[in-house]
């Protein structure tokens, strides 16, 4: 079992240093808002309409912040991760089971995603050819989850933190080197669509925003953090605040970075629909020190995402099936179907987009149980107005999948 907080919230010194260490979860959860799924749709909608979906981008984290502070409630108040709350409630074997499936499933497919996005980053930066890439990304994921397993939540965070840094750096960097056109960007916060492809990118922003395994993640990383912490509730979720506004602040605008950069440099350019063709744009257009720098980012994205993933997909299994899966051989397992793919030389970025379609399937199964969950949590739970918004939020974002599932097929 992993360490947890008796030891980690001992009186710190100060006022400052003691909010400061109740950071730290929804930076971690957060990766799952800078994975390649997210690379490849910010890219692909700023080569493609320039800064036209920018008002999606914001729009998308101010709907993450909401259910990101949701899912830490959750885990805080009850001492619960959604699955173990989803598994305690559903009696019935076979509907558990079934919950189960399909939240393995989309886990799984998370995983897929970033196996292969981790692999082409290797591929671009050391022309490691993409099945061996994604065995080394695989493997590096396996260390990280050690250090879970080993050393404790707090040593998890600042390992995927650091990695965090590494994303935000190699995703901003060519926004500074080429600065967009600020009137271009203020106008892109205007909401507005130009024909059904410029819909299916926004729908693809959103669904891949709002991943089913961050919200799985981040009601078990908020409780095992705080497992057995004398402090209130109350302060808790007050701290809890600022850690998703600080994750969701550093996610949103490197996603934003990443839509701005292909908006200023590819829109236009051909062959930009992919991350390979991204790469060689960037590096054409801006320099080889730009594109290596974006490709680290790539690289950094994968296996700080994938970690993460690994960890959401065990949390599943035990709170629904009452089943624990050490990490380690639940990552071995789940690498063989993005090697499977890879293997079969699959399209990488089409793999990408077929993981984000699985993606959005999971996300009713998710969302709807937390905000009923979490507007029955006594003296904490939610304001009318909260269940109010997680409810637009709920139905706007199905509704949005839905066109997403409808364009992506029709």
């Amino acid at each position: 079992m992993p360490k947890t907080a008796p030891d980690i919230v001992t009186t710190p010194p100060a006022p400052t240093r003691r909010v400061a260490w109740l950071i730290g979860p929804a930076l971690v959860a957060g990766v799952a808002y800078l994975d390649p799924g997210n690379v490849a749709s910010n890219m692909t909608a700023g080569a493609q309409f320039g800064y036209l979906l920018v008002w999606v981008v914001v729009l998308a984290n101010l709907i993450a912040w909401l259910v990101q502070y949701l899912s830490a409630k959750l885990g805080l108040v009850t001492g619960e991760s959604l699955p173990q709350a989803l598994g305690r409630r559903i009696r019935h074997p076979w509907a558990r089971r079934a919950y189960w499936l399909q939240a393995e499933i989309v886990a799984m497919a998370t995983d897929i995603a970033e196996v292969i996005g981790g692999a082409v980053a290797l591929n671009l930066l050391f022309g490691i050819p993409v099945l061996a890439g994604g065995a080394i990304t695989g493997v590096v994921s396996m260390g990280l989850l050690l250090v879970q397993s080993r050393r404790g939540a707090r040593a998890f965070e600042f390992v995927v933190i650091g990695l965090v840094a590494i994303i935000s750096f190699g995703f901003a960097y060519g926004v500074f080197v080429a600065p967009p056109d600020a009137g271009s960007v203020v106008a892109g916060l205007v909401p507005r669509f130009e024909g059904p492809d410029s819909v299916l990118l926004a729908a693809s922003i959103l669904g891949a925003t709002i991943m089913p395994h961050a919200i799985y993640a981040h009601s078990a990383l908020a409780r095992d953090r705080f497992a057995g912490t004398t402090i209130t509730p109350g302060r808790l979720l007050k701290a809890t605040r600022w850690d998703v506004t600080i994750a969701m602040v550093i996610a949103g605008t490197v996603n934003l970075c990443i839509l701005l950069l292909a908006a200023a440099n590819l829109a236009g350019v051909p062959g930009t629909e992919t991350l390979e063709g991204a790469y060689a744009a960037l590096r054409d257009g801006l320099g080889p020190a730009v594109a290596t720098i974006f490709a680290v980012g790539l690289l950094a994205s994968g296996l700080a995402s994938t970690s993460v993933g690994a960890y959401a997909g065990a949390e599943i299994m035990h709170g629904l099936l009452h089943v624990r899966v050490p990490m380690i051989v639940r990552r071995i397992v789940t690498l063989v179907p993005a090697l499977l793919i890879l293997g079969l030389g699959v399209d990488p970025t089409f793999a990408l987009i077929l993981s984000q379609v699985v993606l959005s399937f999971g996300i009713p199964f998710a969302l709807i149980p937390l905000v009923v969950l979490t507007a029955r949590l006594g003296r904490f739970r939610n304001s009318a107005t909260t269940s109010l918004l997680g409810v637009i939020a709920s139905v706007f974002l199905i509704a949005l999948n839905a066109v997403l599932l409808w364009l992506t097929f029709a």
